[in-house]
């Protein structure tokens, strides 16, 4: 059996940074289009675009990376733990600015932070699964040391996405990653380090991702 091809951890980093970099730079772009508004313009209903536009992309802003903190960030020291009411807090204010709808369905308990990371990384990977929108649930149960993610994606065209089968079991022998592609790939060694399984199925019109114990 061939040996495995993992990535080198600078590239990993690297490309981590370049993906939270990628969800940012849209609402601060928006931000700075809405300042040189107020620049050029003094009229009253520019004025009120702009500080709208302003306020609605800090706000954007401040979600995505409250939502990399604890997808991609450190979030504690090891060993600690997260409670999954916070995670639904950045997981609900970060899907406020993509297109599909947002349902969560989980226990409020203190989780791994690992297990929460995957957690909020495979709802990168449901909300991938309906590029023109649609539906996004979530449902935690089981144990919070043992427990079992359920995402299910409905939507128009919803589809596994490509990277999902290819870098989720983390061989990336002949493939290459880029800035999104990382994030599937980030996701199987999160699940890897957690014990867990990731299975992704179509069901009729849905997506369905399942993270559970291996074994």
């Amino acid at each position: 059996m061939s040996e495995r091809v993992e990535l080198e951890a600078l590239d990993l980093a690297a490309l981590l940074c370049s993906r939270v970099c990628h969800d940012i730079i849209s609402p601060v772009g928006a931000i700075i289009n809405g300042l040189e508004v107020l620049d050029e313009d003094n009229g009253e209903e520019m004025r009120d675009f702009a500080f709208e536009l302003i306020r609605r992309s800090a706000n954007q802003a401040s979600a995505k990376l409250q939502f990399a903190r604890l997808a991609f960030g450190a979030a504690g020291s090891t060993g600690a733990e997260i409670d999954l009411g916070d995670a639904e807090k950045v997981a609900t204010g970060y899907m406020e600015g993509e297109k599909p709808e947002f349902s969560w369905q989980a226990p409020r308990v203190l989780m791994a932070k690992n297990l929460v990371k995957l957690l909020l990384n495979l709802i990168l990977l449901a909300t991938a699964a309906v590029p023109r929108g649609g539906r996004v649930s979530v449902v935690v149960d089981g144990e919070a040391d043992q427990p079992r993610f359920v995402l299910r994606s409905t939507g128009p065209n919803a589809r596994i996405p490509a990277a999902f089968e290819k870098l989720v079991p983390g061989d990336i022998a002949g493939i290459s990653i880029d800035a999104q592609a990382v994030q599937a790939y980030y996701a199987g060694a999160l699940a890897r380090a957690c014990g867990m399984s990731v299975t992704a199925v179509v069901d009729g019109d849905n997506i369905v991702v399942t993270a559970a114990q291996e074994g």
